[in-house]
């Protein structure tokens, strides 16, 4: 397998294409992240106060540096997610493995931002089918963890859907997260 780190894959499937995130998507991804209706649903665990509400393009830029600094440095990668039939980048996900002296050693950990409009079922399938395939060997990971909140209704039974269950412990200090583990 390829390292995902030396050359990042580009995803498609019927509804959506996830490839690497990068500055001409500033504009676009700005309305994602300017929208103050999706900034509840995404997950700033352990991100030093960023809660993700960026307001100008300059500070969409710096975020979208900061995540090409991460993937430089092996600490993720942020993909950026378009919808097939418009072009229109509605989204981003980011994916990593997690390496710390706990329980959770060597889990990955999936985050999804979405315009607030693309918050739903279909959308979020899609992005876990993909996940689903072909994150687990390329992040070399048996269980993936990813956050939903309980007003996160769609999103929550996608998860269901998709074979993620609630972990029903804290993750670190942080709650409401899923698992999906796949067998040896």
């Amino acid at each position: 397998m390829e390292d995902v780190y030396k050359v990042c894959p580009i995803y498609k499937n019927a509804r959506i294409t996830l490839r690497q995130t990068n500055l001409d998507d500033t504009e676009e991804l700005l309305k994602c992240y300017s929208d103050k209706n999706s900034v509840p649903f995404f997950n700033s665990d352990n991100c030093h106060g960023d809660d993700f509400h960026y307001t100008s393009l300059e500070r969409m830029k710096q975020a979208i540096e900061f995540w090409d600094f991460s993937y430089s440095n092996r600490y993720f990668v942020r993909w950026t997610i378009i919808l097939n039939s418009t072009g229109e980048i509605i989204g981003t996900i980011e994916m990593f493995h997690r390496i710390a002296e706990d329980e959770f050693n060597h889990y990955g950990v999936l985050r999804i931002d979405l315009k607030s409009e693309y918050e739903n079922q279909k959308i979020i399938d899609t992005i876990l089918e993909i996940a689903n395939e072909s994150f687990y060997p390329l992040f070399d990971v048996k269980s993936i963890l990813t956050k939903a909140f309980p007003a996160a209704k769609e999103r929550l039974t996608s998860l269901e859907k998709n074979g993620y269950t609630p972990l029903d412990k804290k993750f670190i200090i942080y709650d409401n997260y899923f698992v999906r583990t796949i067998a040896d």
